[in-house]
């Protein structure tokens, strides 16, 4: 039986609104609505001098908002104002549990987020006998879900614990915002065209465009071993991707949609870490960081939601759905949870020791893939995630030794920034 004009229409419809792109120019036409009102109003206050002829009870807040208090001091390589602190009073055996906990509480937030991220983004709700079930597809609700979550997190830490006095105009969060959510939507959308350990593997290769990035943002110059690493990881990468057979199983095919999604999210975090690094000259603490993001973060995806009428429909999903509840709930307890463990981790023993962590989470976070959703991994795509793994080690090891010899410069000799 040939189907009408009457019954190709809507699948013609369905499909181009299920399709990446047109839902990116959408979520990006949702986020211009806030934008550029905000531009508009940051560049009236600017032009009319309010700072200084402004008065009543908003002007605290445009203060804040557009001016803030201009206040810059040289921030850490960790990303904080004053040296990590040093714990002198506490035994080796305290330390020694300290670190454990950070890495178990990094490890557990982080490979159940990705579990739970493959799953919610690749398989069906509501399956049964005579119902095949139905997929979730709005990769900016879950964006959303994760952004509230991390934004009450944080603003309960500043609310409890004494912070540093904030001075960073609050607008300059939002393009660090911009670029988060853009970055986690692309990551989300390229599930449905990649197997997860191809996307932890791409995620692992943004130390080269972050080195680029920073060329071009911060003019930062770099070594010849980071050159060295970034070409292995590249090469790492290349070999696990070509070494996709015929017979791999369909679900772990790399389309081109998905290596544009990988694309996305990479230059877009990239971005997005450089920005923050730019913002870390003001005066404020990683966490004020994250709460400073996550209120544009939450405005922004709201705002486009309720725009598209898309919040109501997922929710009206997950009341269907309480499985898709549950995962979506745990997927942003985990996300704000690693948040705070990462601040947590890198505060108590340093960037290196968290980047090591971080990159025996990324491995374990394959092999659990593998085992739990069957992807294949052949010998040569086995020895390409070797390479790159290899890479990363080395160049956290490189990193420190680098620290070390910089600690031993003659006083007026300092080494060359780095990423």
């Amino acid at each position: 039986m040939m189907a009408t004009g009457e019954e190709i229409a809507p699948a013609l419809q369905d499909s181009w609104v299920d399709f990446w792109l047109f839902r990116f120019f959408v979520n990006a036409a949702g986020y211009a609505s806030i934008v550029v009102p905000g531009f508009l109003l940051i560049q009236y206050f600017k032009r009319r001098n309010y700072l200084e002829t402004g008065r009543g009870i908003c002007f605290p807040v445009i203060k804040s908002c557009v001016f803030g208090s201009e206040v810059k001091s040289v921030h850490q390589e960790d990303g904080s104002l004053a040296p990590r602190a040093e714990p002198t009073e506490s035994s080796t055996a305290q330390q020694v549990f300290k670190l454990l906990f950070c890495a178990a509480g990094l490890q557990v937030s982080y490979l159940t987020w990705g579990v739970l991220q493959e799953r919610v983004m690749t398989r069906t709700y509501g399956a049964t006998e005579t119902d095949p079930g139905e997929k979730f597809k709005d990769s900016q609700f879950l964006v959303f879900m994760n952004r509230i979550l991390a934004f009450t997190a944080a603003g309960l830490y500043c609310a409890l614990t004494k912070q540093p006095r904030h001075g960073a105009p609050m607008y300059k969060y939002s393009f660090a915002s911009l670029s988060n959510i853009l970055s986690s939507w692309c990551q989300y959308e390229a599930l449905k065209y990649i197997s997860f350990p191809t996307q932890v593997l791409a995620k692992a290769s943004k130390v080269i465009p972050v080195m680029m990035m920073g060329k071009l943002v911060s003019r930062k110059s770099y070594e010849y071993w980071e050159y060295l690493t970034a070409a292995l990881i590249s090469v790492g990468i290349s070999m696990f991707l070509l070494s996709s057979g015929p017979n791999r199983h369909a679900s772990t095919v790399t389309t081109f949609s998905g290596v544009v999604l990988l694309a996305g999210y990479i230059i877009f975090d990239s971005f997005t870490s450089n920005w923050q690094d730019a913002l870390f000259t003001y005066k404020m603490s990683p966490v004020q960081m994250m709460f400073g993001v996550n209120v544009f973060s939450c405005l922004f995806t709201v705002g486009s939601l309720l725009e598209q009428g898309a919040l109501l429909e997922s929710v009206r999903f997950m009341a269907r759905h309480s499985e898709f509840m549950a995962h979506a709930v745990l997927l942003s307890v985990c996300s704000a949870c690693g948040q705070l463990f990462i601040f947590c981790t890198i505060n108590q023993f340093g960037a290196a020791v968290f980047t090591i962590i971080m990159t025996l989470r990324q491995a374990f976070a394959i092999l659990l893939s593998c085992l739990i959703y069957g992807h294949s991994v052949t010998v040569v795509g086995g020895l390409g995630v070797a390479v790159v793994f290899m890479a990363l080690f080395l160049r956290v090891y490189a990193r420190s030794r680098m620290k070390k010899r910089s600690k031993k410069l003659p006083p007026g000799e300092t080494p060359v920034q780095k990423v």
